[in-house]
């Protein structure tokens, strides 16, 4: 495990300059793990929320479909869409947009001091990573927060091909390569905390 500390709070917002703060969101049990942590130990009250939504509109909605048909509906507390979003899913179109404000509502919810947004942006051409690191240069974002799957595999081969800065896991390529801080969140059971990767802490363990 690692050591030292991550520090990206404080107790007090009146000596604080507010910061930005980006969710990298979509409706997986990794993107609730990283708002949970964002919510709960990377911002305060006076801080900016920006949940952004990278839209590959050749595989999302499959991703959908699956994430809302998954057993008991997900662990309590997460940032996952209502029962009433779900039954909109057949529909088509207002799925689109309902995981995304539902993930709005539960940081208004649990944080109601927060000023929270939503952004949403299509793939372009461009791969997940080079378009979150232009909206984070483009919005000037202080600390980029996304979910992490790692497998053994992933953590074997994230390396660097043919010269290119291109890693295999999403992650791991804007960890090395934002221009911001960037963390990324595994949670590792419903009250067993979480596990951070950051460019200069790996593995850190840090309890819910």
């Amino acid at each position: 495990m690692g050591g030292g500390r991550i520090t990206t709070n404080t107790t007090t917002a009146s000596n604080t300059t507010p910061k930005k703060v980006m969710v990298v969101v979509d409706p997986t049990r990794e993107s609730a793990a990283a708002l949970q942590y964002s919510l709960s130990h990377a911002v305060i009250d006076c801080d900016e929320v920006i949940l952004l939504h990278v839209d590959n509109p050749n595989s999302w909605k499959n991703a959908i479909t699956t994430f809302l048909k998954r057993p008991n509906g997900g662990p309590a507390n997460t940032a996952t869409p209502t029962d009433n979003a779900a039954s909109d899913a057949g529909g088509g179109g207002p799925m689109d947009v309902d995981f995304l404000k539902e993930m709005k509502k539960v940081c208004k919810v649990a944080r109601p001091e927060l000023n929270v947004r939503t952004a949403r942006v299509e793939l372009e051409g461009k791969d997940k990573a080079a378009m979150i690191m232009a909206q984070t240069k483009a919005l000037d974002i202080d600390l980029l927060v996304i979910g992490q799957r790692r497998s053994l595999s992933t953590a074997i081969l994230g390396y660097k091909r043919a010269g290119v800065a291109k890693m295999l896991d999403t992650a791991e390529y804007l960890i090395e390569n934002s221009n911001c801080t960037c963390v990324a969140v595994q949670k590792k059971g419903q009250n067993a905390g979480y596990l951070l990767n950051t460019k200069t802490h790996r593995n850190f363990w840090l309890l819910a």
